[in-house]
């Protein structure tokens, strides 16, 4: 178990000394950075809605933290990651809402002219904490200017009860496509079935049905943008998720980010992927039930299929400036101070690592090694494939992550609304909307 509780991160302080010594020296900077803030300066920030109490109670704290420090007051707003992307698209096409937005994935490449440039303090924070991670700078810059600040990876893996794996005949989940598929026939044979989301969740639903897709050697577009989905590799992949399907609780067809967190803390669930919020809740709560789920689960990596390595999608979660705000460098200071160890290293422990780190010095954030349960999140960042696999972020490729069309296809093959090759063509033809302008 953890040896961080809650009441431990604040006190912690400004200094944060004690996560300071365990993570290890930081490289020298060539020079502090620091942005003044504009005289009156005052901030609105939009951010995600939290699925982890520790993560909003923190990021709060920092929040007033950084009000004393400077006197530039910072009102946050929170929105669920479905309704930040188009408050966010609103707000670049009108000139006016939020200085900040911390969002998900590729959306600031939908309007990148409409964005803050923010290379000088990316650069100054790659430099001082040991780059930035190849995916997080992927996602972060367009035409080697950054145009986001990656805040993390909101780390998706396999939640799974340990007993009744189990009792399905096997110590863990297995990594291999076969023997993964067996696992889940045996859970549902037993009546403690997997569940994984075919709805409409920008998390979880995008996250595994991509991994599905890519472990099979399928992808959206190659090297050169072109769509190449509808292949004899999606298909594969389709005919194996027609096979998986069966064995899922009921209703995930129609399943949100928070659906499964629900289901499995209420014991219809036995296996899904999701990030470390389930454990995070049980682990926490007062009530025995959800106490002894916690105690009976563990996560592990997506398995590896004919890909050959793990082809893993993850929510980035980024940070971005509207070039309309009147405070650029107010706005940039708040983002610098929330981004430095003091700040970010006692937010990844409050909220147990519900956010992977998008700067390798973060590796060493003693909340991977505290809890043997949180080790797989450490260890996204470096396995992470980048929307549009293989291809370039965009517009296109947030458009197409934005509609759903990877999801719509998997449910559509796996429900029997459609073949596994007439799902894949539909999917092409929609992706091909995008692409193909």
């Amino acid at each position: 178990m953890s040896k961080f509780t809650r009441r431990d991160v604040f006190k912690l302080g400004a200094g944060a000394a004690i996560v300071g010594a365990a993570a290890g020296r930081i490289a020298p900077a060539r020079a502090e950075v620091k942005f003044t803030p504009e005289k009156g300066a005052k901030l609105r920030v939009l951010r995600w809605k939290q699925f982890v109490q520790g993560d909003i109670e923190s990021f709060m704290a920092s929040t007033k933290k950084f009000t004393q420090a400077t006197g530039v007051e910072v009102r946050v707003d929170t929105e669920s990651w479905e309704d930040v992307r188009p408050k966010a698209a609103v707000a670049a096409n009108i000139g006016a809402g939020p200085d900040i937005i911390i969002g998900t994935n590729d959306d600031p490449h939908k309007f990148p002219e409409k964005l803050l440039d923010l290379t000088e303090l990316a650069d100054y924070l790659g430099q001082k904490y040991g780059g930035w991670y190849d995916v997080c700078r992927t996602y972060g810059t367009r035409n080697k200017r950054w145009i986001a600040l990656p805040q993390g990876i909101n780390g998706s893996c396999i939640n799974y009860r340990i007993s009744h794996v189990k009792a399905a005949g096997f110590e863990k989940p297995p990594q291999d496509l076969a023997g993964f598929l067996k696992l889940c026939q045996g859970l549902k044979k037993n009546n403690t079935p997997a569940g994984f989301a075919l709805g409409h969740a920008t998390g979880d639903a995008n996250n595994w049905t991509h991994w599905c897709l890519w472990a099979h050697g399928g992808k959206v577009v190659d090297e050169h943008d072109k769509v190449v989905l509808d292949s004899p590799e999606t298909v594969a992949a389709l005919e194996y998720v027609r096979q998986l399907y069966p064995n899922f609780i009921d209703g995930t067809l129609t399943w949100l980010d928070p659906s499964n967190n629900k289901a499995f803390l209420a014991g219809d669930c036995s296996l899904t992927g999701n990030g470390i919020s389930i454990y995070y809740v049980a682990k926490n709560s007062s009530d025995p039930k959800l106490q002894e789920i916690a105690k009976d689960m563990d996560h592990t990596h997506y398995p590896v299929g004919p890909f050959g390595k793990p082809s893993e999608q993850n929510l980035i979660l980024q940070a971005f400036v509207m070039k309309y705000t009147k405070y650029p460098n107010a706005a940039r200071e708040y983002l610098r101070f929330m981004w430095e160890k003091e700040q970010y290293d006692p937010w990844m422990i409050a909220s147990l690592g519900y956010v992977s780190q998008p700067l390798r010095y973060y590796e060493k954030n003693p909340v991977w090694t505290s809890d043997p349960k949180a080790k797989p999140f450490g260890e996204v960042s470096k396995l992470v494939l980048q929307n549009g696999y293989a291809g370039h972020l965009g517009y296109a490729s947030a458009a197409v992550m934005g509609d759903f069309i990877v999801v719509d296809m998997f449910a559509e093959a796996a429900s029997g609304a459609q073949s596994p090759k007439d799902a894949a063509k539909r999917a092409s033809d929609r992706a091909k909307r995008h692409y193909e302008v």
